[in-house]
């Protein structure tokens, strides 16, 4: 078995390195016409849809948010959390009585009889999922290629290759963003942005970040756009007088947007220029927005979300068929004060998505935007006093009008710390992290195809699905995992 890199022979990563010889002056015409000619060919969107990425910074405990429920695998979950008599509360256990009210009943029955319950703060998104307007992926995290146990403890990193520095933050971040760790300049995000670009009139606002730098919306060609949780980021010089005095702003906003003789300062102006024109479509795209939803206040998740609903009802004034977003909550790294910090944390993701998806309802868009999660990796099962210590895979959330809901998606993971028979072993590697049995890649590219990516464009975005479906002869590892409509 070959992991030869091909993706960098592959049509995107030659308009890269075409883009970076322009850049130089020595391929300028050619790579302009042909970057054109390839990406404008990705798909012609004649409807509009969406894909809203909430990542959950500092690796989310899995246990604790979609908690084991059945009898035999609640008790296996408190014994090893350290819960008390009872079933009761203990160490960083919860209660099964408390899980009651955000009880899973899916569609489809999992094997074996298990239950899931979402944590007990999360009842707004089990209302959702219970509606079928979410689904919960089981065991999702970065693989670059399909792995057993035995294949993870193997010393063969040619055959069986390890996603880059697993655990660490940093590089866990990225390698969910980007299939890269960190230092990657190029997000799957934004490679999905790069073919909708054509889509949209104003392609600026193709790629939306409403929380921060972050590689996920950056693209070969899109660029991350990034508002506030108040709109468009303007520049104070030219939007408010300076020292009082509205001819220093004139002057300003003249020195700023005049042609230069020199080549780099000329270049400044013109993005500034630019940068101006899209604050000034923002405000006014947003100006016409009346949102009646009622969004949580207080913390920012809701207030990045709301933006989020309010730029979408503006689609039609910014130009946009097709668009991409990044949301973000952090405080997951657990490793003490689990009991005590995660309730919060986990009602504010399910009330701010919930407000999110019932803002899409109002805007009669629900079928055609789409939330999911992400994290750093999950945590361990096993309580390290009072929390949990890094993991790998976890389970995440889509919700949509559009999602295939009511339904979990992968396998469910055995209730294990990875040290007793090799049933149980065999998805677990120490401390109960969970081996992912879907790979990210598989993940993204089930949202990418209801997006509208064709299927020959996958691997310009996704590098390691390559590995996986029936082209790779895994087609226990499917590149399309069903939760989209």
């Amino acid at each position: 078995m070959n992991f030869l890199n091909t993706d960098k022979h592959s049509r995107r990563a030659f308009l890269r390195r075409s883009g970076q010889l322009a850049l130089s002056g020595t391929a300028l015409p050619f790579a302009l016409n042909l970057a054109a000619m390839g990406e404008a060919a990705a798909f012609d969107a004649t409807d509009y849809k969406a894909l809203v990425c909430v990542f959950l910074y500092g690796g989310n405990d899995y246990a604790n948010t979609v908690v084991a429920y059945d009898d035999p695998t609640y008790d296996l979950y408190s014994t090893i959390r350290g819960g008390g008599a009872g079933r009761s509360a203990g160490g960083i256990a919860l209660a099964q009585a408390a899980l009651t009210p955000t009880l899973l009943n899916p569609t489809a029955a999992l094997p074996g009889g298990r239950q899931y319950a979402l944590h007990p703060n999360m009842t707004a998104l089990a209302g959702l999922f219970n509606s079928g307007k979410a689904a919960v992926q089981l065991n999702v995290g970065p693989l670059i290629v399909p792995l057993t146990k035995a294949q993870y403890s193997s010393s063969d990193r040619t055959n069986f290759p390890l996603p880059p520095k697993l655990f660490s933050h940093n590089d866990q971040q990225s390698i969910w963003q980007s299939s890269s760790p960190e230092g990657s300049t190029i997000g799957w995000g934004g490679n999905i942005g790069d073919l909708a670009l054509s889509s949209n009139t104003t392609s600026t606002f193709t790629c939306i970040n409403v929380t921060g730098n972050a590689v996920f919306l950056s693209g070969d060609s899109a660029l991350s756009y990034q508002v506030s949780t108040n709109g468009a980021v303007a520049i104070n010089s030219v939007k408010n007088n300076v020292y009082g005095s509205s001819a220093v702003r004139s002057a300003m906003t003249s020195l700023i947007q005049e042609t230069r003789a020199h080549p780099l300062e000329n270049e400044y102006n013109k993005v500034t220029k630019r940068a101006m024109g899209a604050e000034a479509q923002i405000t006014s795209g947003l100006s016409g927005v009346t949102l009646n939803t009622v969004f949580p206040t207080g913390y920012p998740l809701a207030d990045q979300l709301k933006m989020v609903a309010r730029l979408i009802a503006a689609r039609n004034t910014l130009g946009c068929k097709r668009q991409v977003f990044l949301v973000s909550i952090g405080g997951f790294d657990l490793h003490d004060n689990l009991i005590s910090q995660h309730p919060t944390l986990l009602g504010r993701v399910s009330d701010a998505m919930t407000a999110f998806y019932n803002a899409t309802v109002e805007l009669g868009v629900a079928n055609q935007v789409t939330s999911f999660t992400a994290s750093d990796f999950g945590r361990t099962l096993q309580s390290n006093g009072d929390g949990s210590d890094h993991g790998w895979g976890s389970h995440h959330f889509v919700v949509g009008g559009a999602v295939n809901g009511k339904a979990f998606y992968g396998t469910a993971p055995p209730m294990s710390v990875g040290s007793t028979s090799a049933a149980t072993d065999q998805w677990h590697v120490g401390q109960g992290r969970l081996l992912p049995t879907t790979s990210v890649d598989q993940y993204a590219a089930t949202l990418a195809k209801w997006f509208g990516v064709a299927d020959g464009e996958m691997g310009n975005i996704l590098p390691n699905l390559k590995h996986f479906g029936t082209a790779a002869s895994r087609p226990d590892y499917p590149t399309n995992l069903g939760f989209m409509a």
